[in-house]
């Protein structure tokens, strides 16, 4: 009786398989990554229309004025999100004594998803409140570092209206502290990289947008610094 052939194969096409499978994973893992960083920036500007939609009412329950409290220091999101906290239903509040830290704050629109940062640094908060909303043109004018952000006692609080914003489609309202969905994860305040990376923005009209931070018009710091932004209230961040 003549003996069976056994059918498999050789060390050669098994290579050969090997070596395409690998090539497909080349091509293929850097879409999988794209599209899901691009899940990502939809997800930080679904949480940026829901802040603006908390602005909105709080606008409209303060007799057009924005948020602010007396504290120079309310564009960082672990302050500014007090405020805006009934209009953000929010499962968080803050630790007695301590308004940097809350209690029950996981997970939430404060949070983009792409930002490894916050969730342990920042007690969850991914965005900052630009400070022309509650400093005059004037103080914001008079401010040429971003060191005169973070600089204790901090400028002068005034009450700004929704009516003082000259363009509204133009001036970024709040915007991610990091450039969170590519390379390199950058702020915006030093200026050997402030003007690399991109972020998402979320205007005064309540239209977000992602915009490289070179399409940003450098501010008072001569940064793409939405708090300095030149004229305040009444400026532009972006070109038409």
């Amino acid at each position: 009786m003549p003996q069976q052939r056994r059918h498999g194969f050789s060390l050669i096409e098994l290579l050969i398989v090997v070596a395409i499978i690998g090539i497909l994973a080349s091509l293929l893992l850097p879409v999988f990554a794209a599209v899901r960083q691009k899940s990502r920036t939809a997800v930080c500007q679904s949480n940026l229309r829901q802040i603006a939609a908390a602005f909105e009412l709080y606008l409209q329950d303060w007799d057009d004025c924005y948020p602010n409290t007396g504290n120079a220091f309310l564009w960082m999101g672990r302050f500014w999100r007090w405020p805006l906290n009934p209009y953000l239903a929010l499962q968080a509040e803050p630790v007695p004594g301590d308004p940097l830290r809350s209690v029950g704050n996981g997970a939430n629109i404060l949070l983009c998803p792409s930002d490894s940062n916050a969730p342990e640094s920042y007690d969850s908060t991914s965005y900052a409140y630009s400070m022309a909303f509650y400093v005059a043109p004037t103080s914001i004018n008079a401010m040429t570092t971003f060191a005169d952000t973070v600089a204790a006692p901090g400028p002068p609080c005034s009450t700004q209206r929704e009516s003082a914003v000259s363009y509204p489609s133009r001036k970024a309202l709040v915007t991610e502290w990091l450039s969170n969905h590519e390379s390199p994860h950058v702020g915006w305040n030093d200026p050997k990289t402030a003007w690399e990376g991109g972020r998402n923005y979320l205007f005064a009209d309540g239209h977000c947008k992602y915009l490289k931070a070179r399409q940003i018009r450098p501010a008072n710091d001569d940064l793409p610094d939405i708090n300095l932004t030149r004229d305040g209230i009444r400026g532009s961040d972006v070109d038409e």
